[in-house]
């Protein structure tokens, strides 16, 4: 339940700190002293969006704050870890608008509104004046069937079976699309098959053309200058080598005499030996050489080739490669279509199959829930002046020629959320077929028909807090009376808080609270006071008689609030 709700400079509430008790809590004001703009904090705080005009005039933010006993509850536990949020079983839920930014925390932890928002659906049911008309919308009426535990692993397994169909189906189509673009290219990837593999590209060649092009362009002046080289062992008056011989036997006498000359001797044959490797190397060398014009002039075409191609297809060598490969896999696949086609629609069928089979057991679930349902709404009806009204669900397959499944001949179309349409119809008068909802002309009865759902739900989903923003349109007197004798059985199952300006309904509140507009200096500023039991009677004689009370509407009020003791 809601322990406390802290208020501070949203709209014309400057600072407001209130706390609320389990059972019913009733709000009552005069019209524009502020109660919806205590609700509108609420569904701040539960995650809605909310803009920078709630920010009191002169102040930098607004902040809302509830503090919500939740007891143990595995699911929202689970969902406040995988968040990084530490669970209590007493949660903070603080929500700050500024004029730059909105900021939402929950026991401290800064979090995302999303997150906020699904904490907050599992904490509290908010009905606002514009549920009304949610409810009278066919669309909606899937959702109601489907707050039902009973449904929910029914739905789990049927919304697996239909992303895997799903999947199965956006494959399918990708392969068929694939081939058509394929059909479109192969005339084209034949021909750049054909014309590559002639090519018969390597992926060093265009290196080793250019290292072989470059010896045979340069053969004459390596043969010249590897002649010149081998020269050097063979001069006509003394070689090199001769030279090298005499001085390191020179070096050889002189070392024996002075050992200085020791290292001198060995650099001076460390040079003969390798100055005698060269001219032999440069010999072997001249040997080689290979004077080509014929072949250099083919490695030259070879060359103009490769640039053709790789111009042409605005690819290296490699990316040439690569891509013969792939066009060739390419046209490989596009002889095997049919057989990847054939195969994935024998896989689609059958997984239709599963799909019909868990779409039928998700549709004669809702079909009872819907019997349930119906006979609830009648039971709850009743105790709220519709003695004789019918209520009936509608559960139908959403027939479509472009359906997934079959079902008893018909095609069905398959969403994430099952294959059915669900309808609400009622009859609130003796003898009348039910109608759709929609056409109900009275608010008063949508009004009831909300509070016989909400108080179904209630104790289906096991909500800590309902918030109901005066469910009592439409409604007065012996009506208003059954329908504040109804909120408080439901208080029974979770903490209600309720705006409501009928005096029946107000009498019935565990504890009651008025909301005021006050002027203070020059700002007009709203205030929430909780009511003393006195207080809580003149407050119900208000809403019989206006402010100025009589004595006659006194006793009314007593009365009223004496008979909800007796009843209860």
């Amino acid at each position: 339940m809601i322990k406390s709700l802290y208020i501070k400079d949203f709209a014309l509430i400057d600072e407001l700190e209130v706390g609320f008790d389990s059972g019913l809590n009733i709000l009552t004001g005069q019209t524009g002293a502020g109660k919806s703009i205590i609700i509108g904090a609420l569904n701040m705080i539960l995650g809605e969006r909310a803009d920078t005009e709630v920010i009191r005039q002169g102040a930098d933010k607004a902040i809302a704050e509830a503090a919500i006993q939740v007891g143990e509850n595995e699911s929202l536990k689970s969902l406040l870890e995988e968040n990084a949020v530490e669970f209590r079983e007493e949660l903070i839920l603080r929500r700050e608008i500024r004029q730059s930014a909105s900021r939402a925390f929950i026991n401290d932890t800064p979090v995302t509104i999303s997150v906020l928002k699904l904490v907050g659906d599992q904490l509290v049911d908010l009905h606002g004046q514009h549920d009304h008309q949610m409810l009278l919308r066919d669309e909606n009426h899937l959702g109601v069937i489907d707050q039902y535990d009973a449904i929910k692993p029914l739905l789990k397994e049927y919304r697996e079976a239909y992303e895997k169909m799903k999947s199965l189906r956006l494959e399918l189509s990708a392969l068929r699309k694939r081939e058509r673009d394929l059909m479109e290219k192969t005339e084209l990837y034949q021909f750049q098959v054909k014309e590559l593999e002639e090519a018969e590209l390597s992926v060093h060649e265009e290196e080793e053309i250019e290292a072989e092009m470059n010896l045979l362009d340069n053969a004459e002046d390596l043969d010249q200058k590897a002649a010149s080289i081998a020269e050097i062992g063979a001069g006509e008056d003394i070689s090199l080598m001769e030279m090298l011989n005499n001085i390191k036997l020179t070096l050889e006498d002189m070392a024996r005499i002075e050992p200085e000359f020791e290292t001198y001797l060995q650099e001076v044959n460390s040079a003969r030996i390798s100055i005698q490797e060269a001219v032999s190397f440069a010999e072997r060398y001249r040997s080689r050489i290979e004077f080509n014009p014929q072949r250099l002039e083919k490695l030259r075409s070879r060359q103009s080739e490769l640039n053709r191609l790789r111009k042409k297809y605005q690819r290296t060598i490699p990316e040439l490669i690569s891509y013969y490969n792939e066009i060739k896999k390419e046209l490989n696949v596009a002889e095997n279509f049919d057989l990847e086609i054939e195969k994935l629609e024998t896989d689609i069928s059958k997984q239709a199959e599963i799909l019909r089979q868990r779409a039928i057991r998700v549709h004669n679930e809702r079909e009872r829930i819907g019997e349930v349902l119906s006979a609830e709404i009648v039971a709850a009806l009743a105790n709220l002046g519709i003695g004789h009204g019918q209520f009936r669900v509608d559960v139908e397959w959403k027939e479509s020629d472009t359906g997934w499944i079959q079902i008893d001949g018909k095609q069905v179309e398959c969403t994430v959320n099952g294959c059915d349409d669900v309808r609400f119809f009622i009859s609130t008068n003796k003898g009348e077929d039910p109608k759709p909802l929609a056409k109900i002309a009275s608010g008063g009865e949508v009004s009831r028909v909300m509070l016989s759902l909400k108080s179904i739900l209630a104790r289906e989903q096991h909500l800590p807090v309902m918030i109901f923003d005066e469910i009592d349109t439409g409604i007065s007197g012996n009506i208003s009376e059954k329908v504040g004798r109804e909120m408080r059985k439901l208080s029974g199952h979770c903490q209600i808080v309720a705006i409501t300006h009928q005096p029946q309904i107000a009498s019935q509140a565990h504890r009651h609270y008025r909301v005021e507009k006050r002027e203070t200096g020059d700002r007009t500023v709203t205030q929430i006071t909780p009511l003393s039991p006195e207080e809580h009677i003149r407050e119900v004689a208000a809403l019989m008689s206006g402010e100025s009370i009589s004595d006659s509407a006194l006793s009314s009020a007593r009365e009223l609030i004496e008979r909800v003791g007796i009843q209860n």
